[in-house]
């Protein structure tokens, strides 16, 4: 797999890549956005078109499909993590090396910066952490985790690493497995396998649409409760929003989610330390329990788990006190 390599100019990146395996056949503007996360596959288009992007040094369309192996070159605006700046803050580490930094995030810290949000996040703690990552784009981030959910998130360190994760998680090789609270009973574990793309009318909210991009979950049930579910929940894709869409689409919304559907749902008879702890809940139950792959250097499988975050445990508790008490009293 061929390595990215950039030399920096004024507003643009020079980038060169090679197309993996797993790419074969895909348009070149579908690839290059698989490859290039930081970017919109609009954007690339347009780069495309303009003339910034070669295949094996000649112009292509961007319908054009791509052989494994090709070896692209191309122009892209210069990283916004460059404009970011470092910050002291504390990060919970589950390993380190020269190639990788695995964090257990806790909820309510932004990955990226965005409106509203441009101190204070794990890419400006990042920047600090490791000074070199500014070189990279989104100073490493593989993937994205929500503001509200926690656990595991894989960062790379440098060029090399960071090419072959983002090859890996697009081939599925990266195995990432999260605990989530839902509404209602499920009855049995399955799997989602339903297109996700921007909603129709809310544009700021995902949903499941036939023009989306494929999408495939499986869960299985880990514990049942009066009126809600533990679930183990498997990506084998990586969508915006994808757990809290899919469960929001098998009317399990996940509990807290005021965006899909997980408001609290308050029955009469409900043991009031339940009822209490629901209303006081403000945000998605949602936690990236564990994370396995290969190491992109070694070749050796690492797996790492995040404890429940304190808050997700005392909710818990708190259902399991209250299946107590209804046994005990069932009227």
């Amino acid at each position: 797999m061929g390595l990215i390599r950039e030399t920096m100019e004024r507003t643009h990146t020079r980038r060169r890549l090679q197309i993996p395996e797993s790419l074969h056949g895909a348009r070149l503007d579908l690839a290059l956005a698989r490859l290039l996360p930081d970017y919109s596959r609009n954007r690339i288009q347009a780069w495309i078109r303009s003339g910034r992007v070669r295949v094996g040094g000649a112009r292509r369309r961007p319908r054009d499909p791509v052989r494994a192996g090709e070896r692209v070159e191309l122009e892209v605006d210069t990283p916004a993590a460059l404009e970011d700046r470092p910050q002291a803050m504390a990060l919970q580490i589950l390993f380190e090396d020269a190639h990788l930094l695995v964090l257990d995030k806790p909820p309510g810290l932004v990955v990226h910066p965005g409106a509203g949000n441009r101190e204070g996040t794990l890419l400006n703690a990042l920047l600090h952490h490791s000074p070199a990552s500014r070189s990279l784009p989104r100073a490493g981030l593989v993937h994205r985790l929500d503001k509200d959910t926690s656990g595991v998130l894989v960062v790379a360190k440098t060029e090399p690493a960071q090419t072959r994760l983002v090859a890996a998680m697009q081939a599925r090789r990266i195995r990432r497995e999260y605990l989530a609270l839902v509404q209602g009973r499920v009855i049995a574990g399955g799997s989602v396998d339903a297109p996700i793309g921007r909603h129709p009318v809310h544009r700021t909210r995902m949903a499941v649409v036939p023009t989306g991009r494929p999408a495939v979950t499986h869960y299985r049930v880990e514990r049942r409760f009066g009126a809600h579910t533990l679930l183990r929940v498997r990506l084998e894709t990586g969508r915006t929003h994808q757990i809290r869409v899919h469960m929001a689409h098998l009317r399990h919304p996940l509990v807290g989610d005021p965006v899909y559907g997980g408001r609290p749902r308050l029955t009469k008879g409900m043991d009031p330390s339940l009822a209490e702890a629901l209303r006081a809940w403000r945000r998605q139950a949602l936690h990236a329990h564990r994370l396995r792959l290969e190491h992109p250097m070694t070749g050796a499988v690492l797996e790492w788990e995040a404890p429940l975050p304190e808050d997700f445990a005392t909710l818990l508790r708190t259902l399991e006190q209250a299946d107590a008490l209804s046994v005990l009293d069932p009227a």
